[in-house]
This record gives C-alpha cells, structure tokens and sequence, in this order.
C-alpha cells in the first residue's frame, strides 16, 4: 500500500522526465503536445534490448512516482501504444499521475475504478483500443497503466506490453518494500527516542514525589504479600525499565522478569561463581560485572542468593541503584523466611530418616514421611556416601541432597559422623550420583555404597549396613573410588561381621538358585556334581570316581552347570564364589538333606 510519503515523492517529481540510456523513446499523445500517438516499429531484437534497459532503470527509480513516470515515458518501446494514463494506489484511492492528459480523465478514472483491481477495456475517443492494466505484486495492487494504441497489437506486441507491466509492477513491489523497511526504521527510532523521554519523565516525576520512599513502600508489600522471588523482580523490572533476575548461591536462575532471558541458562562454573561472589562481598553496595549490576543477598552475613539488573546500555543511575538495593532487603527477608520453613522441613525429614535407620513402628513413619511429601511405601535403597576432600557436615549434607534430587533421586536424607545417608524410594544410576558429586566437589575421590532392595520399613536398619559393607568393600578394594551395589559384592557379603543365616541363604540363592531349582523339578544332582567337582579340586578323574559315573558325563553336566547357572567356571570370581556358596549349601544350610 502506498503512503502519504510515496503520494507526495509522486507529485514532487511528476514534472521530471528521463530518458533510458540509449533510445528509450517519449511517450506519445493525441491530446498532449509531449506524446506523439504514431507508432514506432521497431524490430523484436531491438525492442527487447530497450525493455531491458527499461528494466533496470525502473529497479533503479528511488520512488513509486519516478518508476510509474519511466514505464509511461518509454512505453513505446513495447510497441505502437500511447500512455493514456496512470494511477498509483494511495491508502485505499487510486491517484491519478500528475502528467495524465486532461481529455477523458475523468471517464478513465471512472472506468479504472470501475474495474476493482482487474484488468479490462477502456475506451478512449479517437483510440480503436485500450486497456487498463493492473500493477500487481505480492502485497497487492500497486496502481494502474492506461494504454491506448491506433491498431489492434499484434501478439508479439501484447507479449511486450505485458512483459513490461510485469517489470513495472515488480520495480513498485520492490519500492514499497523498500521504503517499508525505511520507515519501520524511522518509526523504531522514533519509539526509542520516546521511550527515553518517557523514562526520564517517570524518573522525575518518581523523584518529585520521593522515590525513595515510594521504592520502600513497594518493596515492602511486595515481602508483605508473600510473592516470593518473582514477586521482586516483577516489581525490580517495572521501577527500572530493565530486566531483573534472581540466582541462588550457585549460580543456578529462580526468577527472571523482562526480555532476554537465555534458554537455556548457562550452566555455572563453581570455581568463578565463588571468586565473584568473593569480588562483590568485599565491595559495598551494587556492583557492575560485565552487563549487569549485582548485588548480593546476605541476611546475617550468609550469601542466600543474587539480585541482578541486566543493563547492556549501562544506563543505570544512582535511582536504579537504590530500587536495587531495596529490593534486595526484601528479598533478603523473603528468603530468609523460605530458609526457616526450609530449615524445619529439613530437619523433620532427617529426624525422619534417624529413626528409620535405627528402626521404628511402620504406622508411625508412614505418617511422618507423608507429612514431609516423601512416599514411603514400595521398595527404598540406602545409599551411604563419603567424600575424602570434604568434612561431613551440614554443607556437604546439603550439597548430596541437591545433587540427588538433580539427578532424579526421591530422598530422605540424614548424615553421621563420616558419610551421608539416603534413603532413595529408586535404585540409583550405577554412575550417575557419584559424577555429579565429583563434578560438585571438584574431585572424583569419593566412594558410594548401595543396599539392595528394602521392601518394608521394618528392615531400613538391616539394610543400612549392607550399605555400609559395600562402601567398606569398595574403600578396602583396588578401585576406591565409585559406586558398590551390596547385591553385586559377591562372596564379601557373608564375610563380614553381623552375617546371619538369611543373608547366607541370599549369597547361595543368587549363585546356586537357578541349579537349584532346576534339580528339583528334573531330579538331577546339578548342585551336588558342582560341589563335588570343588571337593576335588577340579580333578575329572576323582570328580567322575567319586560320582560313579562316566569323564564325559562329567564333561556334560558341567557344561549344563555353566548354561544352567550362567557362571564361568573358568572366571577366578566366579569359581571363588560357586565354591563358597556349595560349601555353605551343603555344610551350613544342610544342602543335603
């Protein structure tokens, strides 16, 4: 759609007149003395040649005007026709050139309305034919192109006329968008500038009625109301005109108020969060780093959080400065309220989780662990976790706890004097707790021990120092540091202190069950054979003496031994443990009887 802009640029040059560079011919006229209506034949290689030059020069024209008044000027070059008229589109009327010829103009324009963006006939005194000819492009319809000629045209002649309404059209699309462009930037500046004023505007009238104690005031119905860390940018964001953010020690976001806000957020780098955070204790008041102002939130001393305005055009002023100060004592009452519910809630869970792991009445810790959001019910894991470069206090308590809830883990979490102790309602990730803890601490030099699957809350204790037994196996082994699974130990399960005959029956389940079971329902002597090839010593001879039977019946049942079961014999650990666990099948739980 044309502008008032692109209306006046028309007007204003109506009265120039140019010429293509080599030829381009004057438009011709019954009624004009500058138009000549005798048709100029040229022949088809030429006429192309001067389309062609028409043709940039209408990409050329800086205007809506000059490209109308080139293609009306040189339209001989299409073949015998004369410009009669032409119109560009101005808001939602159709304005007629200033160069159109008085005769028949308001019966052209009067058809050319008529005709509602299509092309049609258009009949002019003393001219056997006449067209009036859309310009239109994607956004619509430019404006019009009304042409006479004395003859009917050839096809030939038709094709050109038509190829050079389409450039016409396509220069005006291409103008339109470019003063578009042009204008939306004007309009953004224009805005900009606006905005500005209004700032400064705010900012005095803020000041005449005294900002400091209108920014006091709010802030303080913000704590008031309860609204939490986006209550306080919201209301940070809406006195400053820029956007404001919350982070917690770490550097992880809690709140962001205004545009910009990277998705995702950064990651933080432990090591520089700490030496900034360093940086701006040590100063007084807001400090700038980088394209933000900081300050930090530290009731009592104690770093909560970070309050930060993100000001890449530094055009923060002593007034900004002060609403970011007060928002920070809000927010710092705001969070040192969440830390005492937090601080309760937390200390309810770990009481919770003492008296678990030193046994308590079923009913009685499934209403407590309901009361602090943690489902007790279903199977449980104890996880017992050690770090060698860090002291097991609060601290580092916390630290567990946030990891293992990162990494998807529902616990109750309590620590002793040397470890950390969850009770997780999933079995853990064989690798996944014990890298984000190294990457939390800065050091792989930790150890984790796993219980396998508590089922009912009676046997939390129970399994809490099979925990204990596969950090203690993993500490005393080659690898020190990782994770141990007490159902992956193996042989080390029963020899530790506390081993009673459940837990032998669940070492000779795991390496002799399938054989087992697998003897009682075919009558075989699987489990016998096993034992007294150990008895032995691997021998095939005695082993085949011993059972009165054939080397390479001998030869078969140890085969099926090693499908049946799933165990190598030829593997060291797996002998070890198939030896111990026939020994204890056959002398401790009686195997056979």
């Amino acid at each position: 759609m044309v502008g008032s802009r692109a209306y006046r640029l028309y007007h204003r040059r109506s009265d120039r007149r140019g010429s293509l560079p080599k030829g381009g011919a004057r438009r011709h006229a019954t009624t004009a003395p500058k138009r000549s209506r005798l048709p100029v034949r040229t022949p088809a290689a030429h006429a192309l040649q001067e389309l062609a030059a028409l043709s940039h020069a209408l990409f050329d024209a800086s205007d809506e005007g000059e490209i109308l008044r080139l293609a009306m000027d040189h339209l001989v070059a299409a073949g015998p026709y004369s410009a009669e008229a032409g119109y560009l589109k101005v808001g939602h009327d159709l304005v007629p050139s200033p160069g159109n010829g008085p005769t028949h103009a308001v019966a052209v324009a009067r058809r050319v309305r008529e005709l509602a963006g299509q092309d049609g006939k258009v009949i002019v005194a003393g001219m056997p034919w006449g067209r009036a000819l859309g310009l239109r492009g994607p956004a619509g319809l430019h404006g019009y192109l009304v042409v006479t000629a004395v003859s009917r045209p050839t096809r030939a002649e038709r094709s050109l006329l038509a190829m050079l309404v389409r450039h016409t059209a396509a220069a005006l699309s291409v103008a339109v968008a470019r003063r578009g462009r042009h204008e939306d930037a004007l309009e953004l500046h224009r805005l900009r500038e606006e905005r500005t004023v209004l700032q400064r505007q705010l900012i005095t009238v803020a000041a005449e009625l005294g900002y400091e104690r209108a920014v006091h005031a709010l802030m303080a119905d913000v704590a008031a109301s309860g609204g939490g860390e986006e209550a306080v940018t919201r209301a940070l964001h809406g006195l400053t005109g820029l956007p404001a953010l919350v982070e917690d020690r770490f550097g992880r976001l809690r709140s962001w108020t205004g545009p910009g806000c990277p998705v995702p957020y950064p990651e933080p780098d432990p090591v520089r969060r700490e030496d900034m955070l360093h940086a701006v204790a040590r100063q007084t008041g807001p400090v700038r780093i980088g394209d933000r102002v900081v300050t930090l939130i530290r009731p009592h001393g104690e770093i909560l959080g970070v309050l930060a305005l993100v000001d890449v055009r530094d055009e923060a002023d002593e007034r900004t400065v002060l609403a970011l100060g007060h928002a920070a004592t809000a927010l710092a009452l705001e969070l040192t309220h969440l830390r005492s519910l937090a601080e309760v809630e937390l200390r309810l869970r770990r009481e919770l989780a003492d008296d678990l792991l030193t046994g308590t009445d079923g009913p009685s810790a499934y209403a407590r662990s309901a009361a602090v959001g943690h489902d007790l019910h279903g199977s449980h894991y104890i996880v017992v976790v050690q770090w060698s470069n860090r002291t097991t206090d609060d601290s580092f308590a916390q630290s567990v706890g946030r990891v293992a809830a990162a990494v998807g883990m529902r616990s109750l979490l309590t620590r002793r004097s040397d470890h950390v102790v969850l009770i997780a309602g999933d079995r853990p990730h064989a690798h996944a707790l014990y890298e984000a803890l190294a990457r939390e601490n800065g050091t792989r030099s930790g150890t984790i021990g796993v219980s396998a699957s508590c089922d009912a809350v009676d046997d939390i204790p129970h399994h809490y120092r099979e925990a204990q037994r596969a950090l203690d196996v993993r500490r005393h082994s080659r690898e020190r540091f990782g994770t141990s699974f007490f159902d992956e130990l193996g042989l080390y399960r029963i020899l530790g202190p506390g081993s009673g005959r459940r837990e032998l029956e669940r070492f000779v389940q795991e390496w002799l069950g399938q054989l087992i079971d697998y003897d009682s329902r075919h009558h075989a002597t699987m489990v016998e054979t096993l034992s007294r090839y150990f008895d032995c010593g691997g021998n095939y001879d005695e082993t085949a003496d011993s059972l009165a039977i054939h080397r390479s019946t001998l030869r078969y049942r140890l085969q099926r031994i090693r499908d049946i079961s799933g165990h190598d014999l030829a593997n060291v650990e797996d002998r070890l443990n198939l030896q111990v666990a026939t020994r204890v099948w056959k002398i401790v739980l009686g195997g056979l009887d």
